[in-house]
């Protein structure tokens, strides 16, 4: 009687394999170790860090192609794709934002989000990120300074410390917004608030450096209580604009 044939366990040790490196690539991208644009390390690197075969490492790869995360450009490399989150994931389009009603809800969602993520910021930032957020902070104050429009500067601030948060997700969300996170960009804000254009950059200028100084000696509690202070603000002109427009329509 032939003995019972027992398949080999080389094939499912090599899935595990591959899927071990799948979840390594997956993750240094989602923490932020590798970023968007950035290329991956090389085969021979991943072989080193993972213990793994050039085979386990390319079936790996393209297992993180297939599911959006990287391209590989023949003869160059492997690069990381910046996140692809579109309307049917979020439910959210942001051409329907034109409302005052809409901008206030947008605060709302923002403040929940926004507040946490200064808090993560603080913990995680890095002296590269912290550069880029003083950077977009600096090109905001000039635009501000000079009458131009600072629209770009301000999502690009909240963008990179949504970015030194770590968590791929808020920074997903943000960038899917696009310019209708910052109220100005579709409502006249400086005279809502009944201030002059000045003064009132002035004040979100004050806002905004509170937010980085905390991140900067990373203090996540006071990072938190400052970016929750900046979005409240700007919630609560709106809140007493759009109800001065409501009383004034009955």
């Amino acid at each position: 009687m032939n003995p019972t044939h027992t398949p080999p366990a080389t094939p499912k040790k090599h899935r595990n394999l591959a899927q071990s490196v799948v979840a390594y690539i997956t993750e240094s991208i989602r923490n932020g170790s590798l970023i968007p644009g950035e290329k991956l390390p090389t085969e021979s690197e991943i072989m080193r860090i993972q213990g793994v075969s050039r085979t386990v490492v390319r079936e790996a790869i393209s297992h993180v192609q297939a599911a959006g995360l990287v391209e590989t450009r023949h003869g160059i490399g492997t690069f990381v794709l910046e996140p692809q989150v579109t309307q049917q994931h979020l439910g959210i389009d942001p051409t329907t934002i034109v409302t005052m009603r809409d901008v206030l809800a947008i605060l709302e969602l923002r403040i929940s989000l926004e507040t946490e993520s200064a808090g993560l910021a603080a913990t995680r930032r890095t002296e590269s990120q912290l550069q880029q957020i003083r950077a977009a902070l600096d090109t905001f104050q000039h635009a501000a300074a000079t009458g131009e429009n600072a629209v770009a500067s301000d999502v690009q601030f909240h963008l990179q410390i949504a970015q030194a948060s770590g968590n791929r997700y808020f920074h997903d969300i943000l960038n899917h917004l696009g310019s209708n996170i910052i109220p100005r960009a579709r409502i006249n804000s400086a005279k809502i608030a009944q201030d002059e254009p000045s003064s009132y950059m002035e004040r979100v200028n004050r806002e905004h450096e509170d937010i980085f100084n905390a991140i900067a000696r990373q203090d996540s509690e006071s990072a938190r209580a400052a970016m929750r202070t900046h979005l409240s603000n700007s919630r609560e002109r709106l809140r007493r604009a759009q109800e001065a427009i409501e009383s004034s329509a009955q």
